[in-house]
């Protein structure tokens, strides 16, 4: 009785350490998330990074240059400064689209693939990166959710598990930059 009483309390504290947003939730949200044209220019990006306590333990920009060839794979060339905190100051990332609202992405720094999926107005990122803490690396999951505001905006939070309980959230603001060139 001890044993199944103490499981019983395991799950229910494991289960309410994760995150579950469904994403058939925003399927016939607008405006209508379409990854490779919203990252085929530049886009300014503003984060932060929380620990389980909700402690500051990061906060950056990034610069993502983004970029489309042969209509089917977009390159995000990312660069980071930290104002708190430390970590990646370059990523590149190679996503190819999988069908209509199906994607796959790697990076160097990114475990196997990286796979997103849209509904709607949202899309979930999700993948498993080997994460530098102090002088040792841990390989933590990425659980990331886009949604967008209009078409030169969006918000990002993601949550980084290890074991299925959030060690952490980042927030990020992501806004296209418009050159003045550019009549929009």
């Amino acid at each position: 009785m001890k044993k199944g009483l103490f499981a019983a309390t395991l799950c229910m504290i494991i289960s309410g350490c994760g995150v579950s947003i469904k994403g058939e939730v925003y399927e016939d949200a607008t405006p209508y998330f379409d990854p490779f044209k919203f990252f085929n220019s530049d886009v300014k990006a503003w984060g932060i990074v929380q620990d389980r306590s909700g402690q500051l333990i990061q906060r950056f920009t990034v610069n993502i240059r983004g970029s489309v060839s042969n209509n089917n794979v977009l390159t995000l060339d990312e660069t980071f400064k930290y104002g708190v905190g430390n970590g990646t100051l370059k990523r590149v990332w190679k996503i190819e689209k999988e069908g209509a609202k199906q994607f796959r992405g790697t990076a160097s720094d990114i475990k196997n693939n990286a796979t997103g999926r849209v509904y709607g107005n949202a899309m979930q990122w999700s993948y498993n990166m080997d994460l530098p803490v102090n002088s040792t690396s841990y390989t933590v999951h990425f659980d990331d959710w886009m949604w967008a505001f209009d078409s030169d905006t969006i918000v990002n939070r993601s949550y980084i598990s290890k074991f299925g309980i959030v060690m952490a959230e980042v927030t990020i603001f992501m806004q296209k930059q418009r050159s003045t060139k550019d009549p929009h």
